[in-house]
């Protein structure tokens, strides 16, 4: 592993919010980013804009004439990863704190992110991804995130995990770390976060996460939503795969592993002694996980709960194959990441 360079008291820190017809979300997590406890004048919020078009950018406007720290940039190509890249660019920050717009970030967020990458050497620290729920189908849905079985084990879904991981919610990013592995992969529609991460890790960097690092998000509404979401993930992971050649750890292949030999019993044995047992195991299985889960919700959670793990996976799985198929027949990633110089936009003011 390779050192990183030290920081000081109080390195100057940029917050980078991509953002898309977020207007129900945008001034609250503004309103986090410029309440921080971290000093004022060591700070800087930059909005990246994908062409929204429910008011966000004139909402954007008016908190830009308000507040001398906070601006916008445009991001015509729409996708986080390229706003987070435009971000980056015009940063004056030797640290480089992500949020997304669908969260809340407790009022230390920053200065626990500065306080773990300066103890810790990490060129990416991080908190776990907190889910709050507003409707039914949301804390039946943080039920289920609670389990192994809904996230497959990952570290940063656990309030409570510490530890050097491959990867982490959100992040907060040394310079050096882009200098080092590169920027954001552009086109990277969904897992831009990991890929990054994935290849930190390769340069040598390391990734910390930490239960001091507070923030919470807003997960999916409905089922067809969380589906579409999950789906997507399952793109976004075999892309990675694919332009990566290999994944830190195997967790996300497993949903894609289970659809596919879920798919392959009921196409060539659908009414065999071991397809029957299959499927009985994983509906006994995750019946079991709906109950220990869903019952301290409320007696109404349970089924929602159980329906909720296959939508994970399914969607999932089918989305990695399709993503397999997808980016081995036409890759769209860059040959080699681009790297952002040492101050390649000068020293802070």
């Amino acid at each position: 592993m390779q050192v990183a360079a030290p920081l000081g008291p109080h390195p100057f820190v940029t917050i980078a919010i991509p953002c898309l017809n977020e207007i129900r979300f945008i001034d609250q997590c503004v309103e986090d980013a410029l309440a921080q406890d971290y000093p004022p004048d060591r700070i800087e919020v930059i909005v990246a804009d994908g062409g929204s078009t429910d008011g966000t950018r004139a909402r954007l406007d008016e908190l830009c004439a308000k507040h001398a720290t906070l601006s916008w940039v445009p991001n015509p190509e729409r996708l986080q990863a390229a706003g987070l890249n435009a971000i980056i660019r015009a940063a004056r920050g030797d640290v480089i704190v992500r949020m997304d717009a669908h969260c809340e970030y407790a009022g230390n967020y920053v200065s626990q992110c500065i306080e773990v990458l300066r103890q810790t050497g990490a060129l990416n620290a991080g908190g776990s991804q907190r889910a709050v729920a507003r409707n039914h189908f949301q804390k039946a849905l943080c039920a289920a995130l609670q389990s192994r079985l809904g996230v497959g084990g990952a570290d940063y879904r656990s309030p409570t995990a510490e530890g050097f991981v491959d990867t982490v919610f959100c992040g907060a990013f040394r310079r050096e770390a882009f200098e080092r592995a590169g920027l954001f992969d552009p086109a990277a529609a969904t897992n831009e976060d990991a890929e990054l991460n994935q290849r930190i890790l390769e340069s040598g960097g390391q990734i910390y996460l930490s239960p001091k690092i507070v923030s919470r998000y807003f997960p999916r509404e409905s089922f067809r939503r969380l589906a579409r979401q999950y789906f997507a993930y399952g793109q976004g992971r075999a892309r990675t795969l694919l332009k990566r050649g290999r994944f830190p750890r195997l967790r996300p292949a497993i949903p894609f592993l289970m659809t596919t030999s879920g798919a392959a019993l009921l196409l060539t044995a659908p009414l065999a002694p071991t397809t029957l047992l299959a499927f009985g195991s994983y509906l006994c299985v995750t019946g079991i996980e709906a109950l220990r889960l869903g019952l301290p919700v409320g007696a109404w959670a349970p089924p929602l709960v159980w329906a909720i793990f296959p939508t994970l996976h399914v969607s999932h799985g089918v989305g990695f194959g399709v993503g397999l198929v997808r980016y081995a027949l036409r890759p769209d990633w860059p040959s080699s990441p681009e790297y952002l110089a040492p101050r390649e936009v000068g020293a802070p003011a």
